[in-house]
């Protein structure tokens, strides 16, 4: 069996989401970001969504996001990505807006904007 018979799309059991770009990713080996854009990028494909939806990205590793995703980005300031977002939805209420955050800027700089956006609704 030749190569190109192995990679025919009958047999493809694992491909790269078209959302995600080429970029090479710059993660500490071992980290889930990885997976985690890709599955992103997967369910944001899979609802044909990608012209409606905005992605919220502070400091630290998940500022990068927008080199990997293929979706329109805003950046915020570290802890306040729930306040971006929920002023975003408010804007742009047709649009799927999401945060991603890591623990750091969600839940120790950010507690109170996440509180607060929770409570906004």
């Amino acid at each position: 069996m030749d190569i190109e018979t192995i990679k025919s799309p009958e047999n493809l059991v694992y491909a790269k989401p078209e959302l995600l770009n080429d970029h090479h990713m710059h993660y500490c080996p071992g980290c889930s970001h990885g997976v985690v854009h890709k599955v992103i990028a997967e369910v944001i494909a899979q609802l044909g969504l990608q012209e409606k939806t905005i992605g919220i990205a502070p400091v630290g590793c998940a500022v990068f996001a927008y080199n990997y995703i293929d979706i329109d980005w805003q950046e915020a300031a570290h802890g306040r990505a729930p306040a971006l977002a929920t002023a975003t939805k408010r804007l742009l209420p047709d649009r799927l807006v999401f945060t991603y955050q890591g623990d750091g800027d969600l839940a120790a700089i950010g507690t109170a904007e996440t509180i607060h956006a929770a409570n906004r609704g």
